[in-house]
Protein backbone atom coordinates (compact mmCIF):
# COMPACT_ATOMS: atom_id res chain seq x y z
CA UNK A 1 0.00 0.00 0.00
CA UNK A 2 1.23 3.14 -0.90
CA UNK A 3 1.61 5.88 1.46
CA UNK A 4 -1.11 8.93 1.58
CA UNK A 5 -0.48 11.74 -0.68
CA UNK A 6 1.96 14.57 1.52
CA UNK A 7 0.75 17.92 1.33
CA UNK A 8 2.77 21.01 0.29
CA UNK A 9 3.40 24.68 2.02
CA UNK A 10 5.31 27.37 -0.22
CA UNK A 11 7.29 30.03 1.29
CA UNK A 12 7.12 33.31 0.21
CA UNK A 13 9.61 36.42 1.93
CA UNK A 14 8.59 40.10 0.35
CA UNK A 15 9.86 43.50 0.34
CA UNK A 16 8.36 45.71 -2.47
CA UNK A 17 7.34 43.15 -4.83
CA UNK A 18 4.00 43.98 -6.29
CA UNK A 19 5.36 43.86 -9.92
CA UNK A 20 6.29 39.87 -9.81
CA UNK A 21 4.32 38.67 -7.04
CA UNK A 22 0.87 38.06 -9.01
CA UNK A 23 2.88 36.10 -11.76
CA UNK A 24 4.79 33.70 -8.71
CA UNK A 25 1.47 32.97 -7.02
CA UNK A 26 -0.19 32.07 -10.08
CA UNK A 27 2.26 29.80 -10.41
CA UNK A 28 1.49 28.00 -7.13
CA UNK A 29 -2.19 28.12 -6.65
CA UNK A 30 -1.81 24.20 -6.92
CA UNK A 31 0.11 24.16 -3.24
CA UNK A 32 -1.78 23.15 -0.20
CA UNK A 33 -0.69 26.52 1.56
CA UNK A 34 1.25 30.01 0.70
CA UNK A 35 2.77 31.54 3.49
CA UNK A 36 4.27 35.43 2.73
CA UNK A 37 6.43 36.80 5.25
CA UNK A 38 6.51 40.75 4.23
CA UNK A 39 9.44 43.33 5.76
CA UNK A 40 7.25 46.03 4.69
CA UNK A 41 6.37 47.15 2.35
CA UNK A 42 5.30 50.16 0.61
CA UNK A 43 3.28 49.32 -2.56
CA UNK A 44 0.79 46.91 -2.71
CA UNK A 45 2.36 43.43 -1.68
CA UNK A 46 1.00 42.58 1.11
CA UNK A 47 -2.76 43.89 -0.45
CA UNK A 48 -1.79 41.21 -3.54
CA UNK A 49 -0.81 38.44 -1.46
CA UNK A 50 -4.02 38.95 0.75
CA UNK A 51 -6.08 37.88 -2.41
CA UNK A 52 -4.14 34.41 -2.92
CA UNK A 53 -4.04 33.28 0.46
CA UNK A 54 -5.28 33.84 4.40
CA UNK A 55 -1.19 33.08 5.71
CA UNK A 56 0.54 36.74 5.56
CA UNK A 57 2.61 37.94 7.87
CA UNK A 58 4.47 40.67 8.86
CA UNK A 59 8.11 40.88 10.20
CA UNK A 60 9.80 44.30 10.09
CA UNK A 61 12.57 43.83 12.16
CA UNK A 62 14.79 42.73 9.43
CA UNK A 63 16.69 39.26 10.40
CA UNK A 64 18.62 38.21 7.17
CA UNK A 65 17.61 36.31 4.49
CA UNK A 66 18.23 32.84 6.66
CA UNK A 67 15.89 33.76 9.66
CA UNK A 68 13.24 35.46 7.49
CA UNK A 69 12.79 31.66 5.61
CA UNK A 70 12.70 30.42 9.19
CA UNK A 71 10.32 32.69 9.96
CA UNK A 72 8.09 32.02 6.67
CA UNK A 73 8.50 28.26 7.80
CA UNK A 74 8.07 28.19 11.07
CA UNK A 75 3.74 29.46 9.94
CA UNK A 76 3.84 26.39 7.76
CA UNK A 77 1.98 23.26 7.78
CA UNK A 78 2.22 20.91 5.06
CA UNK A 79 4.62 18.02 4.86
CA UNK A 80 6.60 19.66 2.21
CA UNK A 81 8.50 22.99 2.09
CA UNK A 82 8.71 24.62 -1.23
CA UNK A 83 10.74 27.80 -0.98
CA UNK A 84 10.32 30.36 -4.03
CA UNK A 85 11.12 33.83 -4.11
CA UNK A 86 8.64 36.15 -4.94
CA UNK A 87 10.52 36.75 -8.90
CA UNK A 88 10.21 32.89 -9.35
CA UNK A 89 7.79 30.87 -11.07
CA UNK A 90 7.39 26.93 -11.12
CA UNK A 91 7.28 25.53 -14.71
CA UNK A 92 4.81 23.14 -15.44
CA UNK A 93 7.29 20.17 -15.91
CA UNK A 94 8.45 20.82 -12.38
CA UNK A 95 4.80 21.21 -11.28
CA UNK A 96 4.12 18.14 -12.36
CA UNK A 97 6.89 16.41 -11.07
CA UNK A 98 6.14 17.44 -7.61
CA UNK A 99 3.09 16.44 -7.51
CA UNK A 100 3.94 13.08 -8.46
CA UNK A 101 6.32 13.50 -5.80
CA UNK A 102 4.13 13.80 -3.56
CA UNK A 103 1.74 10.93 -4.23
CA UNK A 104 4.39 8.50 -2.38
CA UNK A 105 7.60 10.60 -1.03
CA UNK A 106 10.64 9.55 -0.26
CA UNK A 107 11.70 9.60 3.36
CA UNK A 108 15.03 11.89 4.65
CA UNK A 109 14.97 13.12 1.08
CA UNK A 110 15.76 16.74 0.05
CA UNK A 111 15.54 18.00 -3.28
CA UNK A 112 17.42 19.80 -5.41
CA UNK A 113 15.30 22.04 -8.25
CA UNK A 114 17.14 23.93 -11.29
CA UNK A 115 16.71 27.27 -11.32
CA UNK A 116 16.94 28.93 -15.04
CA UNK A 117 17.42 33.02 -14.57
CA UNK A 118 16.51 35.75 -17.37
CA UNK A 119 18.73 38.37 -17.47
CA UNK A 120 18.65 41.55 -19.98
CA UNK A 121 16.74 39.49 -22.74
CA UNK A 122 17.22 35.94 -22.67
CA UNK A 123 17.29 32.80 -20.54
CA UNK A 124 21.22 31.88 -19.57
CA UNK A 125 22.08 28.48 -20.28
CA UNK A 126 25.91 28.60 -18.77
CA UNK A 127 27.65 31.77 -17.11
CA UNK A 128 27.02 29.50 -13.85
CA UNK A 129 23.92 30.64 -13.72
CA UNK A 130 21.63 27.73 -15.05
CA UNK A 131 21.89 25.48 -11.97
CA UNK A 132 20.52 23.60 -9.09
CA UNK A 133 20.25 24.17 -5.26
CA UNK A 134 17.47 22.76 -2.60
CA UNK A 135 14.73 24.33 -2.44
CA UNK A 136 11.53 20.88 -1.77
CA UNK A 137 12.47 19.61 1.33
CA UNK A 138 9.97 17.94 4.53
CA UNK A 139 9.53 20.86 7.08
CA UNK A 140 9.94 18.65 10.02
CA UNK A 141 13.72 17.72 8.35
CA UNK A 142 15.20 20.71 8.02
CA UNK A 143 15.40 23.96 6.80
CA UNK A 144 17.07 27.11 5.89
CA UNK A 145 20.78 28.53 7.97
CA UNK A 146 21.21 31.68 9.75
CA UNK A 147 23.21 33.04 6.64
CA UNK A 148 22.05 37.15 6.42
CA UNK A 149 22.87 36.76 2.27
CA UNK A 150 23.25 33.65 0.19
CA UNK A 151 21.04 31.29 2.77
CA UNK A 152 20.83 28.05 1.92
CA UNK A 153 18.75 24.48 2.93
CA UNK A 154 20.72 22.68 6.16
CA UNK A 155 21.13 18.85 4.79
CA UNK A 156 21.25 16.90 7.74
CA UNK A 157 24.06 14.18 7.70
CA UNK A 158 22.83 10.56 5.61
CA UNK A 159 20.04 12.53 4.22
CA UNK A 160 19.40 12.04 0.45
CA UNK A 161 19.69 14.63 -1.78
CA UNK A 162 17.47 13.50 -5.30
CA UNK A 163 16.47 15.75 -8.34
CA UNK A 164 12.98 16.37 -10.34
CA UNK A 165 13.19 17.96 -13.86
CA UNK A 166 11.87 20.85 -14.78
CA UNK A 167 12.44 24.82 -13.66
CA UNK A 168 12.57 27.17 -11.60
CA UNK A 169 11.78 30.40 -13.66
CA UNK A 170 13.88 33.26 -12.26
CA UNK A 171 13.05 36.88 -13.44
CA UNK A 172 15.65 38.64 -11.28
CA UNK A 173 16.59 42.02 -12.63
CA UNK A 174 14.18 44.63 -14.72
CA UNK A 175 17.59 46.73 -15.53
CA UNK A 176 20.53 48.03 -14.73
CA UNK A 177 19.42 50.09 -11.94
CA UNK A 178 17.48 47.20 -10.48
CA UNK A 179 20.93 44.93 -10.53
CA UNK A 180 22.77 47.26 -9.05
CA UNK A 181 20.33 48.75 -6.02
CA UNK A 182 20.25 44.41 -5.18
CA UNK A 183 23.81 43.66 -5.81
CA UNK A 184 24.42 46.60 -3.32
CA UNK A 185 22.15 44.97 -0.73
CA UNK A 186 24.28 41.87 -1.49
CA UNK A 187 26.97 43.53 -0.51
CA UNK A 188 26.28 44.99 2.59
CA UNK A 189 24.94 41.48 3.78
CA UNK A 190 27.80 40.28 3.09
CA UNK A 191 29.78 42.68 4.46
CA UNK A 192 27.82 43.03 7.44
CA UNK A 193 28.50 38.95 8.16
CA UNK A 194 32.41 39.39 7.42
CA UNK A 195 32.65 42.24 9.75
CA UNK A 196 30.63 40.48 12.68
CA UNK A 197 33.18 37.44 12.11
CA UNK A 198 36.05 39.70 12.39
CA UNK A 199 37.38 39.28 9.39
CA UNK A 200 39.35 41.89 6.88
CA UNK A 201 39.52 42.47 3.54
CA UNK A 202 41.63 44.51 0.76
CA UNK A 203 41.23 46.29 -2.05
CA UNK A 204 44.01 43.54 -3.50
CA UNK A 205 41.67 40.79 -2.61
CA UNK A 206 38.96 42.86 -4.29
CA UNK A 207 40.27 42.99 -7.87
CA UNK A 208 41.76 39.46 -7.62
CA UNK A 209 38.18 37.82 -6.44
CA UNK A 210 36.71 40.10 -9.37
CA UNK A 211 38.87 39.24 -11.82
CA UNK A 212 38.92 35.44 -10.87
CA UNK A 213 34.96 35.67 -11.02
CA UNK A 214 34.97 37.05 -14.60
CA UNK A 215 37.09 34.19 -15.79
CA UNK A 216 34.90 31.68 -14.13
CA UNK A 217 31.52 32.64 -15.28
CA UNK A 218 32.73 34.00 -19.07
CA UNK A 219 35.35 31.20 -19.67
CA UNK A 220 35.22 28.33 -17.54
CA UNK A 221 31.15 28.65 -17.36
CA UNK A 222 30.99 29.21 -20.66
CA UNK A 223 29.66 32.42 -20.35
CA UNK A 224 30.45 33.46 -24.35
CA UNK A 225 27.67 31.34 -24.75
CA UNK A 226 25.13 33.37 -23.33
CA UNK A 227 25.90 36.42 -25.98
CA UNK A 228 26.38 39.56 -24.48
CA UNK A 229 23.90 39.04 -22.08
CA UNK A 230 26.55 36.55 -20.77
CA UNK A 231 29.59 39.19 -20.96
CA UNK A 232 27.35 41.47 -19.33
CA UNK A 233 26.20 39.81 -16.78
CA UNK A 234 30.07 38.68 -16.13
CA UNK A 235 31.22 41.98 -15.37
CA UNK A 236 28.32 42.74 -13.20
CA UNK A 237 29.22 40.05 -11.23
CA UNK A 238 33.10 41.12 -11.37
CA UNK A 239 31.87 44.61 -10.10
CA UNK A 240 30.18 43.09 -7.53
CA UNK A 241 32.63 41.15 -6.27
CA UNK A 242 34.46 43.81 -5.85
CA UNK A 243 32.07 46.03 -3.86
CA UNK A 244 31.34 43.67 -1.36
CA UNK A 245 35.34 43.20 -0.89
CA UNK A 246 35.89 47.40 -0.74
CA UNK A 247 32.88 47.47 1.47
CA UNK A 248 34.54 45.92 4.38
CA UNK A 249 38.08 47.33 3.56
CA UNK A 250 36.28 50.61 3.88
CA UNK A 251 34.85 50.01 7.46
CA UNK A 252 38.14 49.41 8.06
CA UNK A 253 39.90 52.33 7.49
CA UNK A 254 37.26 54.52 8.36
CA UNK A 255 37.13 55.45 11.85
CA UNK A 256 33.71 57.63 10.97
CA UNK A 257 32.30 54.42 9.75
CA UNK A 258 28.91 53.80 11.41
CA UNK A 259 26.36 51.17 10.53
Amino acid sequence: MSARQASISAIIITKNEQDSLKDCLESLTWVDQIVVVDSGSTDGTVELAKQYTQDVYSNLDWPGFGKQKQLAQSYASGDWILAVDADERIDETLRNNIQTMLENPPSNTVFNLNELTWVFGRFLKHSGWYYRHIRLYPRELTGYNDNLVHESVTVPDGCQVAELDGDILHYSYKNIEHYLVKSAGYAKAWADQREAKGKRASLGQGIVHAIGCFAKMYLLKRGFLDGKAGFLIALLSAHSTFVKYADLWARENDSHYKK
